[in-house]
């Protein structure tokens, strides 16, 4: 019986938008990666940049700078950064296969693309010495939930700005080529599994595909009618498209959850007795119905592709929310009397837990079929 041994993966820029999802995806797959934990300080430490490098098979270098008043600033950050890496290789003699995210902006006038590029040169250069494999990966903007606004992303900036009452503004109205986060990722994972046990024609050069081309008016537009039509009148979009749920997952990230839900409904009541309209939607999906017993939780799952709404129409209940690699909670209150619903970010571990004296009552929709064993879905104590 052949054992099958995990691949020990340290992602540089580990805290980051890009090394975020990819640690936690890496994560969801314990039997088949060994996650070697990462800290910035690591690049002013000699000991722990070489230690950290030695425990690695593979090595994804994710850290580097993107904005700065000074593009000189930029450009000698990114630079110092691949040196560092390179020498701590040197030192305890690494054959690691490095992967590089460098950018479509190698081929524009700014210091910031020359920095990937000659980066990218530079590690490329001593893997051919070395003997190691090595992959540079040319990326488009990279878009997904926990961008950083103002720095990652126009539609991080975006999604900011209309989940806070602000008016985005448009100061150049070009094509802009986009890949969700979660592609990157699968992209990044499926190249370190090519070459696992790579023997030749290791070293190389990948121009990741974009999955959207699209114009920065076409975007807000987009992203407007989301805010309208969900803030307004709660409405959800329809999903059917990747993109079109890619984005909407990214915009409902940025929803200041403690202020925002949970989102009342309105409720009509008359002679013959209430009624409440739960979901509204401009797509498919599941809806189910569930009574939980005084005590009793449910959940604690998380989804990485799924929008899902949890509305309480009898009974008390709260509702937790965490985000997967923090300690953040969110917790809110439900009452049947007053009914209302909290929707589920993806990457947030959830459930509900009946808090009163009576059964509550609760209707659940989800975008996709749902069971337990989906791909998609996957179990963790808030």
């Amino acid at each position: 019986m052949s054992i099958i041994s995990m691949i020990k993966i340290g992602i540089t820029g580990q805290a980051g938008f890009v090394g975020t999802h990819l640690f936690n995806t890496l994560g969801l797959t314990p039997h088949k990666y060994e996650r070697v934990p990462f800290d910035d300080s690591f690049f002013a430490d000699d000991s722990k940049l070489e230690s950290f490098v030695a425990k690695c098979d593979v090595i994804v270098h994710l850290a580097a700078m993107n904005r700065h008043n000074d593009p000189e600033v930029i450009y000698s950050t990114n630079i110092n950064l691949v040196n560092r890496l390179i020498s701590a290789c040197k030192v305890v003699k690494s054959k690691a296969h490095i992967l590089f995210s460098s950018s479509t902006q190698e081929e524009r006038d700014n210091l910031y693309g020359k920095s990937k590029k000659e980066g990218r040169n530079l590690l490329e250069a001593w893997a051919k010495e070395n003997g190691s494999p090595f992959s540079g990966l040319v990326i488009p903007n990279v878009f997904g939930p926990f961008g950083n606004p103002y720095y990652n992303s126009v539609v991080a900036t975006f999604c900011y700005q209309l989940t806070r009452g602000e008016h985005p503004k448009i100061d150049v109205d070009g094509e802009i080529k986009l890949i969700y986060v979660a592609e990157l990722v699968d992209f990044i994972i499926k190249l370190i599994d090519s070459k696992k046990d790579c023997a030749d024609d290791c070293i190389g050069t990948y121009h990741v595909p974009y999955s959207k081309a699209i114009t920065v008016s076409q975007l807000l537009n987009k992203l407007n009618q989301f805010k309208t039509n969900y803030f307004e009148k709660g409405v959800i979009p329809n999903l059917d498209d990747p993109f079109e749920r890619n984005l909407f997952n990214t915009f409902v990230c940025y929803i200041d959850h403690s202020s925002f839900f949970p989102f009342n409904l309105d409720l009509k009541t008359d002679d013959r007795g209430s009624f409440v309209e739960t979901v509204k939607l401009n797509s498919g999906g599941q809806v189910s119905f569930s009574t939980t017993k005084p005590g009793v939780t449910r959940g604690n799952h998380f989804h990485t592709r799924k929008a899902e709404r949890f509305a309480v129409i009898k009974g008390k209940a709260e509702i937790e929310l965490r985000r997967i690699g923090t300690n953040q909670k969110f917790v809110f209150s439900l009452d049947g009397s007053n009914p209302s619903f909290v929707d589920m970010p993806i990457w947030f571990t959830h459930n509900i837990r009946n808090v009163g004296d009576e059964d509550v009552y609760t209707i659940f929709w989800i975008s996709e079929h749902f069971d337990s064993s989906d791909p998609d879905t996957f179990f963790e104590v808030v």
